[in-house]
């Protein structure tokens, strides 16, 4: 059973993007097409935040508030050319803007819970060895009344 669902796009925004010798084609809200030869795996394409100091920043949020209770579901809908990928790591933050845990993700879907004391998190797409790709969307979905064997959960 599914509760909430919030889909996330690549902003133009390009202060949290990895621009260094990257070509980026902003097709349509939900088609972003990125090039880059150069770019070492392991390094963290693009950026987005559920709380920012629009201050300092001048973004807002674009990630949805999660809790430690609920189990939640993201897909990446990111087409990558064959023997190449990107991974998708969120890293959670206390109310102090201390770590308090991350998940590293590899699959198109998965299930996981956020630890407990999160205040605030991040999600990053990171350079699993890919030189291009196309970027749709991601989409967390809050899983309600779903019994263990359908929750698998990373912790």
């Amino acid at each position: 059973m599914a509760g909430q669902k919030w889909t996330i796009y690549w902003n133009e925004y390009s202060s949290d993007t990895y621009l260094y010798g990257s070509e980026i084609s902003y097709h349509q809200k939900n088609d972003v097409e990125f090039k880059n030869n150069r770019m070492p795996p392991g390094t963290i394409i693009k950026q987005w935040y559920s709380k920012t100091n629009y201050q300092a920043q001048r973004i807002e949020p674009a990630l949805p508030m999660i809790d430690g209770e609920s189990v939640y579901q993201i897909r990446m809908d990111v087409e990558c050319p064959k023997g190449q990928e990107c991974l998708l790591r969120l890293l959670f933050y206390d109310r102090y803007d201390v770590e308090s845990g991350s998940i590293i993700l590899r699959d198109e879907v998965t299930n996981f819970r956020c630890p407990l004391k999160t205040y605030s998190y991040r999600l990053q797409l990171i350079n699993g060895g890919a030189t291009q790709f196309h970027f749709h969307s991601i989409v967390i979905r809050e899983i309600t009344n779903g019994t263990e064997e359908e929750v698998k959960t990373i912790q």
